[in-house]
């Protein structure tokens, strides 16, 4: 290659970086106005959205939407909740409309305060399916869902972890505007801004706050990725200063020796609240799902001032589709989902007995268990079983019987 032909490359490149970069410094601008917390006190009735997404996520959705309705009886009967099933969310749509979320989805889903969302397929390099950015990436960009939150807990180990996962920058907001430079050449991108950081390490001093722990963990790897994952570890230090006098301490792990300090068992149940970039969490908190019981027992929010989402932390799993499994599915990462917009929509207490009821079917007593095959119960099996433990007027004893006084 001539330096001619090398300098048009690098040219062409440059013009790819400065569009990512205008994008980035439009979205600080945004950051920087801000804009009022939902008061879900205030809002009459709260609209929830059900995606039920594509794969398994149409079947498990469907038992995660049983039971939330269960949950909110009450609530729905008074017109205090609304519920709206949105479709077009399936991979053969997006494709059709060549778009992660088609606009007339996305013009449903901001109509809707919360949105209970099932997996949805993200195509990579190789399949049959064109390479369209990821549903979940999109949306939070586009509602601008900032925190991922994702509590794991096993109290019969002493293990009770909240994970805040920054949602909107690091590798994966621009992870479809890689560039392959040359033939020979590809490079991708991981950013960081003040504003990012400021806000997801704010949200989980608070959070330690309200419930009374008193550690934060940052989780990075600053000591290589010295400049994105260098700002973040300074705005955690920054921000602890001023949770110091309400007893909150924090340290720093790099993400390889943490993910072996999830394992120790000696130390693990040290940990409270970990707040890390997105790649990061997205690792680690799969990782903390496994010790759980496994990713199909894990839910997640999606936090942002106006709009936010709660899902599995897993994908579609198509070869289960693939191979007719799907009935086999275990909905528990959905269900703990709802529990979690159950809470945020202001009904704690509803929230609290559905996870308690998840942990004694799921943990507990496991009368019936979900193996992903014809081995093990179907997720319509296991849903009616999580029911009757929901329903029992025995439920808060036997938790008290199971839990571990801490």
């Amino acid at each position: 290659m001539d330096k001619t032909e090398r300098y048009s490359y690098i040219e062409k490149a440059k013009e790819h970086f400065a569009g990512i970069m205008i994008e980035q410094l439009d979205r600080i601008e945004k950051m920087k106005k801000g804009e009022d917390w939902s008061d879900f006190e205030k809002i009459d009735p709260v609209i929830i959205g059900v995606c039920w997404g594509d794969g398994i996520g149409k079947e498990i959705s469907k038992h995660a939407q049983r039971v939330l309705e269960h949950v909110l009886i009450d609530q729905k009967r008074k017109g205090k909740v609304e519920f709206r099933v949105i479709t077009g969310l399936t991979i053969e749509n997006r494709v059709k409309h060549s778009k992660a979320v088609p606009d007339d989805v996305l013009a449903e889903i901001k109509k809707c305060h919360v949105l209970l969302k099932g997996p949805t397929t993200t195509p990579q390099a190789g399949d049959k399916w064109p390479n369209i950015e990821s549903a979940n990436v999109a949306l939070r960009r586009e509602l601008d869902l900032f925190a991922n939150v994702r509590p794991v807990k096993v109290p019969k180990e002493g293990i009770d972890w909240c994970f805040f996962r920054e949602n909107t920058e690091g590798a994966y907001v621009l992870g479809s505007k890689g560039i392959n430079v040359t033939e020979d050449l590809s490079v991708d991108f991981t950013i960081m801004t003040e504003q990012g950081a400021e806000r997801i390490v704010r949200m989980a001093f608070e959070y330690a706050k309200k419930n009374k722990y008193n550690k934060v963990t940052a989780v990075t790897k600053a000591n290589v990725v010295k400049t994105t994952d260098g700002r973040f570890s300074r705005a955690v230090k920054r921000i602890a200063g001023e949770y110091k006098s309400f007893g909150i301490g924090t340290d720093e792990w790099y993400i390889d020796i943490m993910t072996a300090k999830l394992l120790d068992v000696a130390r693990r149940n040290e940990f409270q609240v970990m707040v890390l970039p997105n790649l990061y969490g997205d690792i680690l908190t799969d990782e903390a799902a496994q010790i759980q019981g496994g990713v199909g027992t894990a839910g997640s929010a999606n936090i942002g001032k106006r709009w936010a989402m709660f899902e599995a932390i897993h994908g579609s799993a198509p070869r289960m589709v693939e191979e007719g499994r799907e009935k086999y599915a275990d909905p528990s990462s959905m269900i703990r989902a709802s529990a979690m917009l159950t809470r945020h929509i202001g009904h704690p207490e509803r929230a609290d007995r559905l996870e308690r009821a998840l942990e004694i079917a799921g943990q507990y007593e496991k009368k019936i268990s979900i193996t992903g095959r014809s081995t093990g119960a179907t997720g319509e099996e296991f849903t009616s079983y999580l029911l009757d433990c929901l329903n029992d007027p025995d439920l808060e004893n036997k938790w008290e019987e199971f839990s571990v006084k801490k």
